[in-house]
């Protein structure tokens, strides 16, 4: 009687952590791709099947977190000219000019292999951008 309560506990174990956890509040609202009127958004993107190496990122001299493989950031920021940048010897890099207004997509590619090397950043049209979104989960709501 011992042994199966033992393996009856072991299976609902192994279910509850199978189980997936519920999305931040904070992801659905950053899936309704709302623009703001006063800030401009950025959206930066790893896409699910990117590597799973994490990604430092520099907005404007500014570590504002990491990307890992199927996440993305919603970046809400004043307009002006953003440099979106990896760090150390990642060279990856992308200039966003930003307008009150407007939503920005940028895809984030991790490159390596065993350990992480390089990144790129690419400007990415919405319907793309919208289906990588969805697609993933926020990681962090950054707002200046």
């Amino acid at each position: 009687m011992v042994m199966i309560r033992y393996l009856l506990l072991t299976v609902l174990l192994l279910i509850a952590g199978c189980a997936q956890l519920p999305p931040l509040p904070e992801d659905a609202a950053a899936k309704r791709f709302e623009a703001l009127p006063d800030r401009a958004v950025i959206y930066l993107v790893r896409p699910a099947l990117d590597p799973r190496f994490t990604v430092p990122v520099i907005l404007n001299d500014r570590m504002i977190g990491s990307t890992y493989h199927g996440t993305f950031l919603r970046i809400e920021v004043p307009a002006g000219r953003y440099v979106l940048r990896g760090m150390a010897g990642d060279s990856g890099a992308i200039v966003v000019d930003a307008a009150v207004g407007r939503i920005y997509y940028v895809e984030h590619r991790a490159y390596g292999y065993r350990t992480f090397t390089d990144s790129s950043f690419s400007a990415v049209d919405p319907r793309r951008g919208q289906a990588l979104v969805r697609d993933g989960q926020i990681t962090a709501l950054i707002s200046f």
